[in-house]
C-alpha cells in the first residue's frame, strides 16, 4: 500500500506524513511546479513535481496508483477515477469517497458549476475545522492499519 497525495491545495499533509511515518507506509506528493519548495520532508515521503496544467497532478497520480493505494484529495473528478480503479480515496475534511456517494458528489459540482456559468455567485468550501483535522486524522488511521 502506498499513499498519493493531491498535493497543491492539502492542508493534512503533515498529519499523512507523521502518520503514514508511524506505519511504515511510504508517500508520494504529487504538485505543481508552480509551488516548488526545498522542505525536506522524511525519507518515507517522494514529491513528485508536475506541470502546471489543470489536471496534470491528477493524470500522474492516477498513472502511479495501483488497487489499494489510497488517495488524499478534494478532486471530484480525480476521486472518480481512483474509485474506478479500486483505490481507497480520502477528503481532508474526514469523510471517504464511495461508490455510494461520488455520483451525488460530482452531480452538485456539476449544478455549482452550471449555476457560476449561469452568473450566480455560490459559496465557497468552509474554513477547515481542528474537528475536520481529526476526522481525517481518525479517518486516516483507519485506511492505513486495515
Amino acid at each position: 500500500m502506498k499513499v498519493y497525495v493531491d498535493a497543491d491545495a492539502c492542508p493534512v499533509k503533515d498529519i499523512i506524513i507523521k502518520e503514514a511515518g508511524n506505519h511504515n507506509i511510504s508517500v508520494t506528493l504529487v504538485t505543481s511546479l508552480s509551488h516548488y519548495s526545498l522542505h525536506e520532508h522524511p525519507s518515507h515521503v517522494e514529491t513528485i513535481y508536475v506541470d502546471t496544467g489543470a489536471d496534470a497532478a491528477d493524470y500522474r497520480i492516477m498513472q502511479l496508483a495501483r488497487k489499494g493505494d489510497i488517495i488524499v484529495t478534494q478532486d471530484y473528478g480525480l476521486a472518480s477515477l481512483a474509485l474506478a480503479k479500486g483505490c481507497y480515496v480520502l477528503h481532508h475534511k474526514g469523510f471517504a469517497y464511495t461508490n455510494h456517494n461520488i455520483d451525488q458528489l460530482l452531480q452538485s459540482r456539476y449544478l455549482s458549476a452550471k449555476e457560476r456559468k449561469s452568473g450566480k455567485r455560490t459559496k465557497g468550501p468552509k474554513a477547515l475545522t481542528e474537528e475536520d483535522r481529526m476526522n481525517f486524522n481518525q479517518l486516516f488511521l483507519q485506511y492505513i492499519t486495515k
